[in-house]
């Protein structure tokens, strides 16, 4: 099988460009979709009973036209991310309008459009095909892609490609994503793979890695300098793992907060001293029917942060969580602070007492993934040891389902990774001495 020549091919260690180019492509590649006329199976379901191994299903999908600015990859590994949880269950929308909507744009974007969507944001792998208008990346090279797909027609996409009306994230908001054995890619979501990891541990950074970056460092988030004090919410998670990093790789100063003794424990053996298990301390910051929030837990939160820091506030906050933590990240944050703000994993209608914000100066910035330049300098981290993959544990691809639920109920830690052409975890490293010198702290979160 063509499949079977791929893979073969890889595994050889073969990289010529020859090789590669001349590889037949088989007529259909195994992929995690989710269907259309399954859209409705979880209505009146609460999120929590929403169930991915029932919406996720491995088909055999035909390989589309490749466009002439694509790239066409062999994927030995990627990852779950909370987008996938959100594709499975539904929530809060359907992907199949992003589908529509984009298969409405040209005689490319019309492949889109199909009745099952290829999710999946992260990938490791080998380029295979390139389309005609590519010339930076060739057959054989081996790869990792970010999950920033954008047209750059418009004007406001050209100082900041993240603001590009048509920006969309891979995988998500368009189809033929990583989770498969085969993704199409635009070739400027295209970084080089880090040697010294292997397919799984690779493919396992992109698109938290890269988010964390634009929203904690990169001028089009936090800025974070020398010395600030940030307040990271689920430091030990799939993205506040690599904030805590860059936080101690920047000379901040993290103020971890998790919520169990052996999450604390994560994030000590990342190097951070100041933490926070929530659960312990008991914070309650919504009564128990969510409507109303409660202040003097705010004061709590704010207490213990000053406890820990010498008597500061936080400079940033590092919020994600959304909805239930909002409130209190507006609070905690120093005078003159920032609250950056993504993803919203518990809730996207945030509120907060504008009194805290307004007459202290704060500031809330919203960050969106990344641009291709901010991606590139976060895989960059990694591939210079500065960060680590956090991946806790990986799953074949007939699996996917599962780790997907274990990412909507929280049980991972750091990443969770899925293996497509790689027939076993561990392999694709090519740089074993450099290798060497970050064992420790590459494994940091294997089996936690």
């Amino acid at each position: 099988m063509a499949i079977d020549q791929i893979r073969d091919a890889i595994l050889s260690g073969d990289r010529s460009e020859e090789t590669y180019a001349n590889l037949p492509l088989p007529d259909t590649y195994r992929a995690t979709t989710v269907h259309k006329d399954e859209v409705e199976m979880f209505k009146g379901l609460q999120s929590r009973d929403k169930d991915p191994r029932k919406s996720l299903h491995i088909d055999d999908v035909p390989i589309p036209e490749l466009a002439p600015d694509e790239a066409l990859v062999a994927v030995m590994a990627s990852a779950i991310n909370f987008n996938t949880v959100w594709t499975s269950i539904f929530e809060p929308v359907s992907t199949f309008g992003f589908l529509e909507r984009y298969g409405r744009l040209n005689k490319y974007s019309k492949r889109h459009d199909l009745p099952y969507h290829i999710v999946g944001s992260d990938l490791s792998g080998v380029v295979l095909r390139t389309g005609g208008h590519v010339s930076k990346w060739k057959p054989g090279q081996e790869v990792v892609a970010h999950c920033l797909s954008v047209e750059l027609e418009d004007a406001d996409g050209h100082d900041d490609t993240m603001m590009d009306p048509q920006q969309r994230i891979w995988g998500f908001e368009t189809n033929f994503g990583g989770l498969a054995e085969l993704a199409i890619v635009k070739a400027n979501q295209l970084m080089p793979k880090p040697e010294h990891l292997t397919w799984e541990e690779s493919a396992s950074p992109g698109l938290v890695n890269s988010t964390a970056y634009r929203q904690l460092i990169s001028k089009n988030g936090a800025s974070l300098k020398l010395g600030d004090r940030v307040l990271i919410w689920g430091a030990s998670g799939g993205l506040g793992s690599y904030a805590t990093q860059m936080a101690l790789a920047a000379g901040a100063t993290p103020v971890c907060v998790v919520s169990s003794p052996e999450k604390a424990q994560i994030c000590r053996d990342m190097g951070a001293e100041l933490i926070i298990d929530r659960n312990a301390e008991g914070y309650k910051f919504w009564n128990d029917d969510n409507t109303e929030q409660n202040p003097k837990e705010w004061q709590r939160l704010g207490k213990k942060i000053r406890e820990l820091t010498g008597g500061h506030d936080v400079d940033v906050v590092f919020e994600h969580p959304g909805r239930e933590t909002f409130g209190a990240s507006v609070y905690v944050t120093r005078k003159g602070g920032k609250i950056v703000t993504c993803a919203s994993t518990s809730g996207y209608m945030h509120e907060y007492d504008n009194r805290y914000l307004w007459m202290n100066l704060k500031s809330i910035i919203s960050s969106h993934f990344a641009n291709y330049r901010e991606s590139w300098e976060a895989n960059e981290l990694i591939n210079r040891g500065l960060v680590h993959p956090t991946l806790s544990k990986t799953y074949k691809l007939e699996e996917v389902g599962q780790a997907t639920l274990d990412v909507h109920h929280n049980k991972h830690q750091g990443k969770v990774g899925v293996l497509a052409l790689a027939p076993e975890p561990g392999l694709g490293v090519t740089d074993t001495e450099k290798r060497a010198k970050f064992e420790k702290q590459i494994n940091r979160f294997q089996a936690v």
